[in-house]
């Protein structure tokens, strides 16, 4: 059985997420999403709020697809799960920079898991977790970034904390 791990802070999961998981669940019989959290971010949302949020969004996908929270080094979660390949999205040159930078140690520390980076659809390269945030912050409409409920439950707790900024 191929197993593949898709790992992300997903804070908010945005529609660019949604197509790396639909396109990745078919290049493996089953994939793991892995939520993480970065601690060179600072979320919106805690671990718990986050794993639930990416089930609800995943529940309709078709495919052999399981989310997993998570708070080690990728390749040892990897390890854990049996996989043999990480899939990763590519928005642009930079995320590949960074993406094999990260590639190249990881294969350090396990190589026998493989990375795969999928590109994403022209139409979604440009989103990206924290501009969605700061878009919602200074109350900009996100609906072309998020799904309905998503986009829901980021304007409840951007009002929740406060965080609403600009000319309002």
């Amino acid at each position: 059985m191929r197993i593949g791990v898709y790992p992300g802070t997903f804070d908010p999961i945005t529609l660019g997420h949604m197509d790396i998981i639909r396109r990745g669940a078919k290049l493996v019989d089953r994939l793991i999403i892995g939520v993480t959290t970065n601690i060179a971010k600072s979320p919106l949302f805690d671990d718990d709020e986050r794993i639930a949020m990416v089930k609800a969004e995943v529940a309709g996908i078709e495919g052999n697809i399981e989310v997993v929270g998570f708070n080690s080094l990728l390749m040892d979660f990897a390890d854990a799960q049996g996989a043999s390949i990480v899939i990763r999205g590519i928005r642009g040159v930079t995320d590949f920079e960074y993406e094999y930078q990260l590639t190249g140690m990881n294969r350090q520390l396990n190589a026998r898991v493989e990375t795969v980076f999928l590109m994403a659809d022209v139409s979604l390269q440009p989103i990206a977790s924290r501009l969605v945030k700061e878009i919602a912050i200074f109350g900009g409409d996100i609906h072309k970034f998020v799904t309905p409920s998503v986009r829901d439950a980021v304007v409840g707790r951007i009002a929740e904390r406060g965080l609403l900024q600009g000319d309002r």
